[in-house]
């Protein structure tokens, strides 16, 4: 896949070298729809007693909560963006890392841009595929964020308000 940041040990790093591919008439691994992947799969994969060499790509309208028993079959899982402007996606992930506990790579997919990123990272995407008219290395300037968070997060679980060294920075 081209056009993709990976964050390695926290730092955001440019791929060049990604095998995963979204088209099924490539000659690599595949990231699938739920569907597709499921017909692909041995019973030792569907039973979680195998791990699929094709990643799931997780559509607007899929439920996380229905991939708990592929949980440990699953390289990689992407999540779609087919807009900008649809967050279904952030929910998904947020769900996936935080009640599922998936720690494998999540991948955001689609119609991704660098104002995104670090949206997407505070909700546990450790993969972006950015738009492919779009620059990787102004996405990486994407990825630096914001300095603080006032909600909680995957990063950070607590509301700004439960962190003590900001509440002090704050009256000043």
């Amino acid at each position: 896949m081209n056009n993709l940041i990976r964050l390695v040990e926290g730092q955001a790093c440019i791929v060049d070298d990604d095998p995963w591919q979204l088209d099924a008439e490539a000659d690599a691994p595949l990231i699938l729809p739920l569907a597709a992947w499921r017909e692909r799969q041995s019973d030792e994969v569907l039973q979680g007693r195998a791990v699929s060499a094709d990643g799931l790509l997780l559509q607007v309208d899929d439920e996380p909560e229905a991939l708990q028993p592929l949980l440990a079959s699953l390289p990689l899982i992407a999540i779609d963006f087919p807009s900008f402007r649809d967050g279904r996606g952030y929910s998904q992930a947020y769900l996936l890392r935080t009640r599922l506990g998936w720690r494998g790579e999540l991948r955001a997919v689609g119609d991704v841009l660098r104002d995104q990123l670090a949206h997407m990272r505070q909700c546990g995407f450790d993969a972006f595929a950015v738009r492919a008219d779009k620059s990787l290395e102004d996405a990486l300037k994407g990825l630096q964020g914001l300095s603080v968070l006032y909600g909680r997060s995957v990063i950070e679980p607590r509301p700004l308000f439960r962190r003590g060294r900001h509440k002090e920075e704050s009256r000043s």
